[in-house]
């Protein structure tokens, strides 16, 4: 019987770290629903009133990283056939919450509003076509290659892609505190330039 190999054995020598993570840093850095949302949230209550919906945030990216890994061979085929739809649906999720952000009032030390606990934070995740091709895409071209047979390190990777992404989210969020700073008399101005990059968002999941 051949012993069964011991786990990470193979990692320095046939993983791509540097390729996995590069992609999985520049695919979460960079402006999307959960960034916007948290930059958005921070920058009207403060970093401690935002942590339930980054906690959220969390929650419902690990739940689809999961599924995502659990079912990607499935997905990936059919991702191009319900594409569309779910750009629809989390494109007018994202338009929702523009507009949710673009009604509040001024900046405050008040409990979160609307939009902005923990189940908005994980419910975004379900409808947000960015991280399920985030996913998808990690698992095909670095994962499954080397770890297919080996659900357990799929877990791992699964968790570790969404505390990659939720790590940035608090990154996005202090630069909401940063904004609530440098422009807190300015409450309108600031909500209308969130509501804005939303609206942004949005449509450029269409392109």
């Amino acid at each position: 019987m051949t012993a069964s190999r011991p786990p990470f054995e193979s990692i320095p020598s046939m993983f791509n770290w540097f390729g996995f993570l590069s992609y999985a840093v520049i695919s979460t850095i960079t402006p999307g629903p959960n960034n916007l949302m948290s930059m958005a949230n921070a920058s009207r209550t403060g970093l401690r009133r935002c942590i339930p919906f980054n906690f959220g945030i969390w929650v419902g990216f690990s739940a689809v990283m999961l599924l995502c890994t659990a079912f990607c061979t499935t997905l990936s085929t059919l991702i191009p056939a319900i594409m569309t739809p779910m750009l629809v649906v989390g494109a007018g999720y994202m338009l929702w919450l523009a507009w949710i952000t673009f009604r509040r009032g001024p900046i405050t030390d008040a409990e979160p509003s609307k939009g902005t606990g923990f189940l908005a934070g994980m419910l975004l995740q379900f409808v947000n076509p960015k991280i399920y091709v985030y996913c998808i895409v990690a698992m095909q071209a670095f994962i499954l290659p080397v770890y297919r047979d080996e659900p357990w390190i799929l877990v791992l990777f699964a968790l570790l892609m969404s505390t990659i992404g939720a790590s940035f989210n608090i990154l996005w969020a202090l630069f909401g505190v940063a904004f609530r700073i440098l422009f807190s008399g300015y409450a309108r101005l600031t909500n209308t330039i969130m509501a804005a990059l939303l609206v942004m968002c949005a449509v450029s999941l269409f392109f």
